[in-house]
């Protein structure tokens, strides 16, 4: 984005105070060059450039979520997002909002691949679409809501970037460069697979094998996520060994590193058997735990699914609440 007008006053302001933390400050004559007080259009730019421990960004991620009435489209290239986020896409979905994320299939930090799709669940059963990136990589992070208000910068969505980052984003509030970010996003999805949830809950790209990825839901703790991470791996390592599917060459980095540590587990165990038995057995009973906590949530859900059904029918209507959002129009 070109930014022009006393908005880049505040970019240089935002680089002149970070540069002054971790070194000689830039002497104010030399900061900002010319006048920059003269309006230089009709589009409302705000600066928004975050310190580490501050969360404006998150807060402000989250008022945008609660007072979209028809769209919100992000696009975030390293998502994982905090509960009260999830919380905030969730209830925007459920108000009738067409909420949806777009986030890279290939990345190079593998293992946020596999705590992304671990969150797409719960999105998903409140009405969130989630498309994943065909290309080789994806580093946007956008979002455009209702044609009018739009994101572009470097805040991801997550919690690193909202509270342990510095930050900068521009927050644009114009209907042409909104309707373009839209037109553009659409664009996108054009070179994206949707996301969906097969006849048993799990998490799949549209299209593809039923049996060819089997996913364990995350649940709600950090167990349930573990297992389904470890579960995650496997599958990426099997489709790898068994050409289930094609992988993009970013990939060849994990298959490498999956290659190497293999080698050396094998080598370790010829020479040194006695040294894995521990940790096996340590690894076997975990993966065992939670694989036993998971199916006692799902067995304690079903049962409460059953009683709440019996209530509907036999004990009258159960009492539903929903969120009105109100907000403020210049």
């Amino acid at each position: 984005m070109e930014v022009r007008g006393s908005a880049v006053a505040d970019i240089e302001r935002a680089f002149t105070q970070l540069w002054a933390s971790i070194g000689e400050p830039i002497p104010e004559r030399e900061a900002i060059d010319g006048d920059l007080s003269v309006r230089a259009g009709d589009t409302s730019v705000r600066v928004v450039a975050t310190l580490p421990m501050t969360a404006g960004m998150s807060r402000l991620d989250e008022l945008v979520a609660a007072i979209a009435r028809k769209r919100l489209w992000l696009t975030g290239a390293y998502y994982a997002g905090t509960t009260s986020y999830v919380q905030s896409l969730k209830a925007a979905a459920k108000d009738g909002v067409d909420v949806r994320l777009l986030v890279p299939n290939a990345t190079d930090i593998p293992l946020l691949r596999f705590l992304s799709r671990a969150g797409y669940q719960p999105l998903m059963e409140a009405g969130v679409r989630i498309f994943e990136w065909s290309g080789t990589m994806l580093h946007a992070k956008t979002a455009v809501a209702d044609g009018r208000w739009a994101r572009v910068g470097s805040s991801n969505l997550n919690i690193a970037s909202w509270f342990g980052n510095c930050e900068m984003d521009l927050v644009v509030e114009d209907e042409p460069f909104a309707l373009e970010m839209e037109e553009m996003y659409l664009q996108d999805l054009n070179n994206a697979t949707e996301i969906v949830l097969d006849i048993r809950n799990r998490v799949r790209a549209l299209g593809e094998p039923l049996h060819s990825r089997p996913v364990l839901s995350s649940g709600g703790g950090s167990v349930g996520r573990a297992a389904a991470g470890a579960l995650r791996i496997g599958n990426a390592v099997g489709a790898a060994i068994t050409n289930r599917r094609a992988f993009e060459p970013v990939e060849a980095r994990i298959l490498v590193t999956v290659g190497a540590l293999l080698f050396a587990l094998a080598i370790l165990f010829l020479f040194f058997p006695a040294v894995l038995v521990y940790p096996a057995i340590v690894l076997f009973l975990w993966m065992s735990a939670a694989l036993f906590y998971k199916a006692y949530k799902l067995h304690r859900n079903r049962k409460h699914d059953a009683a709440s059904s019996e209530k509907t029918s036999f004990g009258g209507p159960t009492a539903r609440t929903s969120k009105i959002h109100e907000s403020k129009q210049d």
